[in-house]
This record gives structure tokens, C-alpha cells and sequence, in this order.
């Protein structure tokens, strides 16, 4: 029997929530005020996608080891599909106007356009568009 699940969590190690939440609702994201206190917050992708900011000491909570730090060294890629390589540039460029900053040029290899960019804390956010018309 495989393993299939129906919901993906994201955790991230954050410095400050109020920021984060600041920049990542200005790139459009919301948030479930259910899963949200003083140090951690639920940032809703999709329906079955979420990302769980929560601040370094409450992250720590959940593991022995090391936090890594994102702006010196790289933890997690987080890539997630657009609709579109102009909905790839506009998110990219919110996340810049908002105090983010780029992670990488962008990328057209025709059947897929990316850009990224890096968050308030440093992780590394990969938006994706993928042309269907290439897809066998």
C-alpha cells in the first residue's frame, strides 16, 4: 500500500512573525487565524498547501538540531506552480517591493519559466510555471 497524503505543511523558521506575516500578505497570501499565536502563524497556499512560519525559539521546540541560518546557507527550495509566466514576474516582484530580494535570474526553457526570491528570513521561494502544451 503507498503512502498518500492529503495535505502538504511547510515549517519555516522565522525571526519575526509580525514582518513575515506583513510581507508575505503583501504578496496576496492569507492566513488560518485558528493555527496563529504570539509566535507561529498557518500561511495558506492552496486547500491542501500551508506553511507554518513560527519563530526561532518555537521552531526549536520541534527539533534537536541546529537552526540553519537561510541567509548564509540554503535549507529548503520552496517551489510552488503559478498560472502563468506573468503571474511568476508580478509575485516575484511583490515579494521585492515588499523587502524581499532575488534569489536567481529568472529561467525560460519554453515548457517552463521560473524566478525566485529570497524572504524576509532568507528561505527561498521558486515560482514555477510549467506549459502544458510541452507535456506529453
Amino acid at each position: 500500500m503507498s503512502f498518500k497524503s492529503n495535505n502538504i505543511f511547510v515549517n519555516l523558521s522565522i525571526k519575526n512573525l509580525k514582518k513575515s506575516v506583513e510581507f508575505f500578505t503583501a504578496l496576496g497570501f492569507e492566513f488560518n487565524q485558528q493555527f496563529t499565536d504570539e509566535t507561529t502563524t498557518c500561511m495558506i497556499v492552496n486547500d491542501n498547501i500551508f506553511v507554518m512560519l513560527l519563530e526561532e525559539n518555537r521552531f526549536q521546540e520541534f527539533t534537536k538540531k541546529e537552526i540553519v541560518d537561510a541567509t548564509k546557507a540554503t535549507e529548503v527550495l520552496v517551489a510552488i506552480s503559478a498560472k502563468s509566466p506573468e503571474q511568476v514576474d508580478e509575485m516575484v516582484n511583490k515579494a521585492i517591493e515588499a523587502g524581499g530580494s532575488h534569489a536567481n535570474e529568472k529561467q525560460d526553457h519554453g515548457f517552463m519559466y521560473g524566478w525566485s526570491f529570497q524572504d524576509l528570513d532568507g528561505h527561498i521561494w521558486e515560482l514555477i510555471y510549467m506549459n502544458e502544451d510541452f507535456v506529453d
